[in-house]
């Protein structure tokens, strides 16, 4: 399945890029790991599948996801998602009796998107759901790893996907905070995390960022097989990307 995904990204998105002040630490840790992280798109879970896939491969992930929703993509069951109801107290019940059964176990993970709905990566304060505040009360020896996502068109037809781990948070230290201040400091790392992700985007300075998915440059069709033939007539390497070597330098001799 997450082949099928990178796939799936690289044919629907320009690329998936990971700032390299972002990867994620502790993956030595001994315990669960908790990710948790905002909500800007639709394609967060696919995103969030290829990270766990790229990043944490030794680990078993788990996500809670909108129950009404889940019934319309069920593919996403098979990758560990599992239906809860955001809004009512037995639906939250739920998602606690979840996180605890699988942060049982110390090579597991749960990816949780903390906003509980889409909402702009710009939009501040991020107003985290207070669940994701409990979560270190049920795992304690957890890790918890704040994760900024964000999408930007530059200067391909397709939008790049970007990503950013911040620092990550012993479980322990989050509870000895009271609630309002565990969340607060949640809340805090997690926007500052967002904060420097979007100054390496409006940069858009691509050795920022470790491509994990290329997807296909140009824009595709007859258009581009018009430039690919004048390229090959001129004895030119053709490059389909907008910055690209479309038409410039030589080709290099077949041996």
């Amino acid at each position: 399945m997450l082949g099928y995904f990178e796939r799936f990204v690289g044919r629907h998105l320009n690329a998936l890029r990971l700032a390299r002040w972002g990867l994620p630490q502790g993956l030595d840790h001994p315990g669960p790991i908790v990710v948790y992280c905002n909500h800007p798109a639709w394609w967060d879970a696919a995103v969030m599948i290829v990270l766990a896939g790229r990043l944490f491969p030794g680990r078993e992930g788990r996500a809670p996801f909108d129950a009404a929703v889940l019934g319309k993509y069920r593919i996403f069951e098979r990758m560990g998602a599992f239906g809860v109801d955001l809004d009512s107290p037995r639906g939250a019940a739920a998602f606690l009796a979840h996180a605890r059964a699988i942060l049982a176990a110390p090579h597991r993970m749960l990816w949780i998107t903390a906003q509980g709905r889409f909402s702009d990566g710009r939009a501040r304060p991020l107003a985290l759901r207070p669940g994701v505040a409990r979560l270190p009360e049920i795992a304690p020896d957890a890790l918890v790893l704040p994760l900024a996502l964000e999408y930007a068109f530059w200067e391909e037809r397709g939008a790049e996907a970007f990503a950013a781990f911040g620092a990550p948070i012993s479980g322990r230290d989050l509870v000895a905070l009271p609630r309002p201040e565990r969340l607060a400091r949640l809340e805090r790392e997690l926007t500052a995390t967002l904060d420097r992700l979007s100054a390496d985007v409006i940069a858009r300075e691509p050795e920022r960022f470790r491509e994990l998915v290329a997807g296909r440059k140009g824009i595709g069709g007859i258009y581009d097989l018009w430039r690919r033939l004048r390229a090959l007539v001129a004895g030119r390497r053709f490059d389909p990307a907008h910055g690209g070597a479309a038409q410039d330098g030589p080709r290099e001799p077949t041996p």
